[in-house]
């Protein structure tokens, strides 16, 4: 073969702009991203780094709170917190005389129990509503209502 008709060895292998054939002096259609900027074309402006802050000369007080999922009462005793005296609790029940009662009472009244049978609901507990209290302070937590 003879010298003058081989081609010269290029150096390096092309850059991607002239293998694809892209005009590097053409402007491109969408802002290239410098130093120091997002894609979107809005700088970051970062704040230059100045170490820890100074230590605050008034102590930080944390105030822990516990949130209370809500007691649904029905007619047994419920483990719960006071909301009075803040103790675990078992609270007591007492019965008392509510609208289910004196329906039962009227009920029997109309069908002709009224020779003293009438009464009959009101010595029944599972006809009464039922207050919840607590056995330590003997505050009120709850009650529940049959109607």
């Amino acid at each position: 073969m003879s010298a003058a008709s081989a081609k010269p060895v290029p150096s390096a292998p092309p850059s991607y702009e002239e293998a694809v054939g892209i005009n590097v002096n053409y402007p491109h259609p969408y802002p290239i991203p410098g130093p120091g900027q997002r894609p979107d074309g809005k700088g970051t402006n970062l704040p230059p780094h100045r170490g820890q802050p100074p230590p605050a000369s008034n102590p930080i007080t944390v105030q822990t709170v516990y949130v209370q999922q809500p007691v649904m009462f029905y007619d047994r005793p419920v483990q719960m917190v006071c909301p009075s005296c803040n103790q675990m609790i078992v609270t007591r029940l007492s019965y008392g005389s509510g609208a289910l009662t004196w329906l039962s009472c009227g009920g029997l009244c109309l069908l002709g129990c009224i020779a003293g049978c009438c009464l009959v609901p009101f010595c029944i507990d599972a006809l009464k509503d039922v207050d919840h209290t607590c056995p330590k302070c003997s505050a009120l937590v709850g009650s529940y209502k049959r109607l």
